[in-house]
């Protein structure tokens, strides 16, 4: 059970069935203490940083330890103990011997961890990944062992012949270069020196104007013949590639050879760019001019995968994975009028700037450059009272520059907020659950700004006494697919504020990503595949029950079921499930639709919410009935749903005899991974958490206290906590998202006992903690030990 990772395997090698990893994996875990413990890997969570280990070391009595949850800053490495074999692939017996795209058998290596010591040995080939570096140790009887090194664990690694070595060996380089490159890297030590020879990359359209000259000069090849003039590959080997690319032309020559294991394409691109004198644009860091995008239909741009970048008289220039590809130039050529000229990029950062551009290509770059070219238009001692004109080109494209922005930032809502007299209406927007400021707009906007937004949602723009409620679809209007639930207030003196809600047709997450503790997670599976009964899902609005009830759908989400939602709005869609919008304007509510799905021979039947008693009482009679029912609650905790469904007046048997459980969460902001900084946890510290993690239970302090010290303790006794310091990728909040905080009360006998009995919440709470129930506040606290979160943001979350 590790989620969808699947442990690599090397380049030009073929791992037999049989050296797939299998969850759970024997494995070595050794802490950057020194400390090495043997035991299972269960889940490899590279993404999160961390993994759930078993240790086989065993209690006394002979009973298994608790899976500890280990994150990487933790690790020294980690190692899959099960030997196993590889193969390489085959090659052509016309390859050149030496090539740069070839790799020896295997390849000695050195790395060099935080603490300084290094770990040598030999690898059959590796793989590197932003979280770390995966190794494949060759053993003494010549099986391999599979190491995983985090990132955090090493300072630097070197493995098999340096890349400058290679490309002096193979003429591809001077030599006088790669001791430049050399110099270099004593200043960024940070970056290989295959990355800095690759990074004499334009970053301004200066630069790229003058390289674009320089190119000119110089004769074209095809790709072919330039990777056969550098020796890269044989006759017979461009000659198979090519009969390929006849039968499909949309597919590289580039990516042909690369997958048939002749050429590694970043070499290529390397070749190009230093040999042919075509630039090399870091898109990561260049500026686009955004009325080039306009030139480039999105469409377009994405079948060809390239990017227009700037122009330079009567010239577009493009970047591309190939420029060497003359066939989608006359195609580029042809949408915007102007000669084209091809320039180098990665094809990570074409997507990557495609993706970005084109969701703002029609806004300029600058919001605040729009609401000045918006203020010069009009007269700045003009009476707020005077409405400026909803059609106004400049207020249409700030107003869909705004909702981009919250967009691409991830905000959930934006709030556009008007103030009587002179003062600047403020908009800002609701991220990670925390609002930030976004724009000031001066007053003598506001009426337009709310009118504009009302008639992309389709309300009346003339009607300021009431609020309103409406809905946009933003494809109509901007380069992107968003909808947003819109809802308009008035306020004091005749104005009017407007909360949108962004609805961006999210995915599911994987219900292994849901962040449950192993019990809880192994409780939620078995619920979820139960064939009848109801489980609910509880919190404020905002609290990610929507998320959590799609992941679950997903986990269950196969061609033998029938999956039946009601939801108001559609926040997620899956394929497979049968989605309905409710409508209660027109009388197409929850309850009606449960009716109808009961007509329509349903095994799984989601509920957005239990508004109502008759809802309830559908849902309940559903769940006994033989189907499986979801649903979600506007209540506090798992135990005072009970109680409230019960005070609705559900007949307390059926209602206990259709529970499966109950799933209370909150969302708490999670701490910036890049910039969280670990200390000391004081004694004062621990014991306070220590209190409110046992207040209100049975559980003795002594025994979570031994718990806390097995699991999150060093070897000094002493626990590490994280504070939030602020960085440029958390726009110096200290925080990057949230992560759930659950409490998952699962129904046995003795919980249905005290429902029969209309037991209050305390007494429900009381008994489902002695059966194992963790509490939000206790589940909060748990991620603090891990470094997920803080005390603070669980505090202001599970209060």
């Amino acid at each position: 059970m590790a989620g969808s990772f699947r442990w690599p395997t090397p380049p030009h090698f073929t791992a037999p069935p049989g050296a797939a990893v299998t969850w759970p994996e024997e494995c070595l875990l050794v802490h950057n203490d020194g400390r090495t413990l043997s035991g299972k890997l269960l889940r490899f969570l590279p993404h999160e940083g961390r993994v759930i280990f078993q240790s086989g070391a065993g209690h006394a009595n002979g009973q298994e330890e608790a899976p500890l949850e280990v994150g990487f800053g933790s690790i020294k490495h980690l190692v899959l103990t099960r030997p196993i074999s590889l193969t390489k692939h085959e090659r052509s017996p016309e390859t050149l011997p030496g090539e740069i795209s070839g790799s020896p058998e295997t390849q000695e290596f050195s790395v060099e961890t935080s603490d300084g010591e290094r770990l040598t040995g030999e690898t059959m080939g590796y793989v590197t990944e932003k979280f770390g570096i995966f190794l494949f140790l060759v053993t003494k009887s010549r099986h391999l062992q599979r190491y995983f090194i985090p990132v955090q664990s090493f300072k630097d690694y070197h493995i098999g012949q340096r890349i400058g070595e290679m490309l002096v060996a193979n003429e591809a380089v001077a030599k006088d270069d790669i001791e430049a490159g050399l110099q270099k890297q004593k200043q960024l030590r940070s970056r290989r020196i295959g990355e800095y020879l690759i990074a004499n990359q334009v970053l301004t359209p200066e630069q790229l104007a003058e390289a674009v000259r320089r190119q000119k000069s110089l004769p074209h090849l095809k790709f072919g013949e330039v990777l056969l003039q550098e020796k890269l590959i044989s006759r017979k080997q461009l000659d198979e590639a090519l009969a390929k690319q006849s039968k499909d032309r949309t597919v590289p020559l580039g990516e042909i050879l690369a997958k048939a294991g002749v050429i590694d394409q970043e070499t290529v691109k390397l070749m190009l760019a230093r040999q042919l004198g075509i630039p090399f644009v870091n898109l990561n860091d260049f500026q686009v001019d955004p009325n080039v995008v306009k030139l480039i239909p999105e469409s377009i741009a994405r079948k060809l995968s390239v990017m227009p970048l700037c122009r330079t008289e009567s010239t577009l220039i493009v970047a591309m994975e190939n420029p060497t590809n003359w066939e989608p130039l006359d195609i580029l050529r042809f949408h915007s009028g102007l000669q084209i000229e091809p320039v180098l990029a990665l094809t990570s950062e074409i997507l990557a700037a495609i993706d970005t551009y084109y969701g703002t290509a029609m806004l300029d770059t600058n919001v605040s450059e729009l609401a000045s070219e918006l203020e010069q238009q009009h007269d700045p001692e003009e009476s707020p009272d005077e409405q400026v004109s909803d059609a106004d080109n400049a207020l249409v494209r700030l107003v869909n520059k705004i909702i981009v922005d919250a967009y691409r930032q991830g905000a959930s809502d934006i709030h556009v907020e008007t103030y009587p007299g002179k003062k600047n209406s403020r908009i800002r927007f609701r991220e990670d659950g925390a609002l930030t400021h976004y724009l000031d707009i001066p007053a003598n906007f506001r009426k337009a700004l709310v009118s504009r937004i009302k008639i992309m949602g389709q309300l009346d723009i003339s009607e300021r006494r009431k609020p309103q409620d409406g809905k946009i679809d933003f494809r109509k209007f901007g380069p992107a697919n968003i909808e947003l639930r819109v809802a308009t207030i008035p306020t004091t003196n005749g104005l009017e504020d407007v909360v949108m809600r962004v609805l961006a047709g999210a995915k599911p997450l994987s219900i292994d990503e849901l962040g449950l503790e192993t019990d809880g997670l192994e409780h939620l599976k078995r619920i979820a595949t139960e064939q009848h009964g109801l489980f609910l899902i509880c919190g404020p609005t905002g609290s990610g029950k929507s998320t959590t009830l799609h992941s679950v759908l997903s986990y269950i989400n196969t061609p033998e079921r029938k999956i039946w939602t009601a939801e108001d709005p559609i926040e997620i869609t899956q394929e497979g499930l049968r989605q309905v919008q409710v409508n209660s304007k027109i009388g197409w509510t929850f309850a009606a639709a449960l009716r109808s799905f009961l007509r329509a021979d349903p095994d799984v039947i989601m509920v957005g919410e239990m508004r109502d008693q008759e809802t309830a009482g559908i849902a309940i009679k559903a769940a006994l009935t033989g189907h499986l029912v979801f649903s979600t609650l506007h209540t506090n905790g798992a135990p005072e749903s009970i109680v409230r469904l019960l005070d609705m007046g559900m007949d307390p048997f059926n209602f206990a005899d259709a529970l499966l459980g109950v799933l209370s969460q909150r969302l708490a902001r999670r701490l910036c991974p890049k910039c969280k900084q670990p200390r000391t946890a004081k004694a004062e510290e621990m014991r306070e958490m220590l209190k409110e993690y046992c207040l209100g239970t049975v559980l003795k302090a002594q025994a979570v206290m031994d718990r806390w010290r097995t699991r999150y303790a060093d070897s000094s006794g002493k626990f590490t906590l994280f504070t939030a310091s602020g960085c440029r990728d958390c726009e110096n909040t200290g925080y990057s998202g949230r992560i759930a905080l659950h409490e998952l009360l699962v129904t046995t006998p003795a919980i249905r006992k005290l429902i029969h009995s209309h037991a209050t919440a305390e007494e429900i709470a009381t008994l489902a903690i002695s059966d194992g129930m963790r509490t939000l506040r206790q589940d909060g606290i748990e991620k603090v030990l891990q470094g997920r979160t803080n005390s603070p943001q669980v505090r202001a979350v599970s209060s």
